[in-house]
């Protein structure tokens, strides 16, 4: 039986509308967010003061090259071809890395939320697992697989799927069990819940997670790059410090800044998009 809702009548005792009280239909509002200019003036200032110390020699050339500098050879690096291929290297790395990571630690975190059994199987080696450095292993990895591509992709991932882990683990034991249970009494089956319910109810956490391991990706790639590598933004930096280029370094540093900049950006912005159902937190705290 489906109920149609309509408009009550109008009081016939009621006055009509005048133009003095007008009758103002609710309008939404789209809120756009503007960029604030005045995050930029930090950095900005200290560019400037580093190009100023370069300038009066209060920082040497050979220990930190001048921002001027740097730029230069950000477009000679371009142009030669050599920083395009060595993104192009480290961006490949990177990726694999993030997937393989993404997949076993989502996969783990899902089957330890959901079941007791998997609780006590799979979480107990992943804790212990977790507190070792997963930098420390670089030798380990090196002796194991050799300096080929594999140590620094198996790197990244271990550095990726710890944060996965965790905090899907957390989302799934997260969601109202009333909420699993009003499925179960209405007929949903589980994989009906788990796409329904569990998997949406953890999404924020998962998110977080990812945003943790993007940071973390980067950072195991810079480490890997700079100890066993032929190619990559990493082999760059390693290579122009064998011939004092601080310039070049400080390139090879800023791109990986960007790039995490970056990736951070489009994950926050997918985050928007996904969970536009949650309330909005204070003004500016996403920012």
């Amino acid at each position: 039986m489906s109920t149609t809702w309509t408009p009550a009548p109008a009081d016939a005792g009621a006055p009509p509308a005048t133009p003095s009280s007008p009758v103002v239909a609710p309008v939404a509002r789209r809120t756009r967010r503007h960029p604030d200019l005045r995050r930029w003036i930090s950095p900005v200032a200290l560019i400037v003061a580093w190009q100023l110390a370069s300038s009066t020699g209060l920082l040497a050339e050979d220990e930190l090259a001048s921002p001027l500098r740097v730029v230069t050879a950000a477009v000679d690096l371009t142009r030669s071809g050599e920083l395009p291929e060595g993104l192009l290297v480290s961006l490949a790395r990177v990726t694999t890395g993030l997937v393989l990571g993404l997949v076993v630690g989502v996969g783990l975190g899902v089957v330890s939320g959901l079941s007791r059994w998997g609780g006590l199987l799979v979480d107990p080696p992943v804790q212990m697992l977790r507190t070792l450095p997963h930098l420390g292993l670089v030798p380990l990895f090196i002796l194991w697989f050799g300096i080929g591509e594999l140590p620094k992709v198996l790197l990244v991932a271990l550095g990726v799927l710890f944060p996965m882990y965790l905090n899907v683990h957390s989302g799934v034991r997260g969601v109202d069990p009333k909420l699993i249970e009003a499925t179960s009494v209405s007929g949903f089956t589980r994989a009906e819940q788990l796409r329904h319910v569990v998997l949406p109810g953890a999404m924020p956490s998962t998110l977080t997670g990812l945003r943790l391991a993007l940071g973390i990706a980067w950072l195991s790639i810079i480490v890997a790059e700079t100890t066993s590598a032929d190619a990559g933004l990493g082999y760059m930096i390693m290579n122009a410090r064998e011939f004092l280029r601080t310039d070049v370094i400080v390139v090879g540093l800023a791109v990986y800044a960007l790039l995490g900049l970056a990736t951070d950006a489009l994950v926050r912005r997918l985050e928007r998009r996904v969970l536009a159902w949650r309330p909005a937190g204070p003004a500016g705290a996403d920012r």
